[in-house]
């Protein structure tokens, strides 16, 4: 079954740490850029980071530049969203999904992919 798993989610105080990962089964993440996406409720999906699939180019949102770190392991086939210095307003499900670029409109949800994951939860809260 070819597929995205996302893991490391869970329940952080603001100013924590988590450390998402994003792991394919089925196929190989070489080819392929990542990017990570959250959804809060009542808001819209949001482009949060991505990677090239060399790991030589990535690109973050505003809100997250200076504490979140994307990086990918492609012996491992998988990808790394370090988040430091979290907020409540970090409070999201986080999701990736492959990409043909980490370029142009990285961020739009909308963009064509052919995987995503099914989310995992993040919670900041004290």
């Amino acid at each position: 079954q070819l597929q995205l798993v996302e893991s490391g989610g869970g329940l952080v105080q603001p100013g924590g740490s988590l450390r998402l990962s994003c792991a394919a089964s089925g196929f190989t993440l070489d080819y392929y850029a990542i990017g990570w996406f959250r959804q809060a409720p009542g808001k819209e999906r949001e482009g949060v980071s991505c990677i090239s699939g060399s790991g030589g180019s990535t690109n973050y949102a505003d809100s997250v530049k200076g504490r979140f770190t994307i990086s990918r392991d492609n012996a491992k086939n998988t990808v790394y969203l370090q988040m430091n210095s979290l907020k409540p307003e970090d409070t999201a499900v986080y999701y990736c999904a492959t990409d043909r670029w980490c370029a142009g409109r990285w961020y739009a949800p909308t963009r064509q992919r052919d995987y995503w994951g099914q989310g995992t939860q993040v919670t900041v809260s004290s």
